[in-house]
């Protein structure tokens, strides 16, 4: 293979992967001044010239002529006299000899390894250029094809053909893709493994949430809402605290819209996961009110140096604070920042019927105590209320665990 074959493909090649022409120069010259090192040792008196356009490679070795008896005629940039004149019979002692390397003295299976050196440099370079491509999207949302559902996660394509990849934990638990659908979802993360990129989605990051929010929402967009957090259960429940600096714009009417109109287009995308947006406000009780919406609170108790919150509810408000799974209050702790406590508010008469669960700190541990309250269960008859599933359900105590509580507290009001 000639000079002007190898750099004619090389180039075409390059040109296929849209590397640009000072990049495709000088990954040639590397690869030749490689070849150059490995048959010369140096190549620091070499001068390499190509012309990608035209297929043209020249390579001159340069030398300074010295004489035969000379000390320096070992050094690689000299030459003796005699070997100069063998090249051109006129050449003196002081000057330079400029001759000309064939690339076929290299022999056929440099050149080769050139060729093979050449392509893989491209193929580097392509995976840099995505790599880079994709880790200045991280946090953006894009759209690709599904073309392969494997067990543990989702192939896409992107419109370039190159491959990225949803895990089955950034996806929704009720996401169902078929082959050829279009996926939204934020690029998580980009990462290198065995040097190829590997580019993360996900459409379960709270960010993916405030992507949707800047899509459909001008005001989230121009910055005149700011979102100031978010907490999510994927699929399930989230939690949306925003603000407006402009006192003329209700932040969240704005995020909701007309009869829910924005709003609505969020929620289709995330498979129905309903979305509490509260105005965000410094008045820590007050964000708690908001964050347990729809439960009204009666009164609230801030612990800071524990970080934990005693909430006051009236009984008929205290499942919709907890909310279907944990999740209202969940999110709600997690949106303040709080270790939140739901605790009912008694009458009279029910004070005197019923005995706090803190009573019973000798025969139960006070782990299980707090597990049990987190769920506004503070009352041994508000625990017995319960079955043994709801409890299962509603707590992370095993099965053994609740019988035993149901014992303990059930032998109170026999005795």
């Amino acid at each position: 293979m000639d000079a002007k074959v190898l750099i004619e493909s090389f180039a075409e090649f390059a040109r296929s992967k849209n590397v640009d022409r000072p990049t495709m120069i000088r990954i040639l010259e590397d690869v030749f001044r490689a070849m150059i090192r490995k048959k010369y040792e140096t190549d620091e008196n070499f001068d390499v010239t190509i012309n990608a356009d035209k297929g043209d490679l020249e390579i001159l070795r340069i030398r300074e002529i010295v004489d035969d008896n000379s000390e320096d005629i070992w050094d690689f940039d000299k030459i003796s006299l005699t070997d100069a004149r063998k090249i051109e019979p006129d050449f003196e002692v002081g000057e330079e000899v400029y001759e000309k390397i064939e690339l076929e003295e290299f022999g056929r299976r440099a050149v080769m390894m050139a060729r093979q050196t050449l392509i893989q440099r491209i193929k580097d370079l392509e995976k840099d250029l995505l790599f880079n491509q994709y880790e200045e999207l991280v946090g953006e949302i894009i759209s690709a094809e599904v073309y392969q559902i494997l067990g543990r996660e989702v192939l896409l394509m992107d419109g370039e053909g190159n491959e990225l990849i949803l895990p089955k934990s950034e996806q929704i638990q009720k996401d169902r893709f078929r082959k050829g659908d279009t996926v939204r979802a934020i690029v998580h993360k980009v990462e290198m493994v065995n040097g190829n990129p590997r580019i993360i989605l996900s459409r379960t990051s709270p960010i993916f949430l405030e992507r949707l929010f800047e899509n459909e929402v001008p005001e989230v967009y121009d910055g005149l809402i700011t979102i100031k957090k978010i907490v999510r259960e994927p699929g399930e429940r989230a939690k949306v605290a925003v603000e407006s600096y402009d006192d003329r714009i209700d932040p969240v009417g704005a995020c909701v819209g007309m009869k829910g109109s924005r709003i609505h287009a969020v929620v289709r995308e995330l498979q129905n996961e309903n979305i509490d947006v509260i105005n965000y406000t410094d008045n820590l009780d007050l964000y708690v009110s908001r964050a347990l919406s729809p439960a009204k609170v009666t009164s609230i108790t801030v612990d800071q140096d524990k970080k934990r919150i005693s909430v006051f509810l009236k009984p008929d408000q205290v499942s919709m604070a907890i909310g279907k799974g944990g999740f209202n209050i969940r999110l709600a702790s997690r949106l303040v920042g709080y270790e939140i406590d739901v605790f009912r508010e008694l009458n009279d008469i029910e004070d005197e019927e019923d005995v706090v669960l803190d009573e019973f700190v000798d025969e139960i541990d006070d782990w299980i105590i707090d597990e049990l309250k987190k769920t506004g269960l503070d009352t041994a008859k508000s625990v017995l209320s319960l079955s043994k599933e709801d409890l299962l359900r509603r707590t992370e105590l095993e099965e053994e665990t609740i019988e035993e509580i149901f014992r303990i507290l059930k032998q109170e009001f026999e005795q």
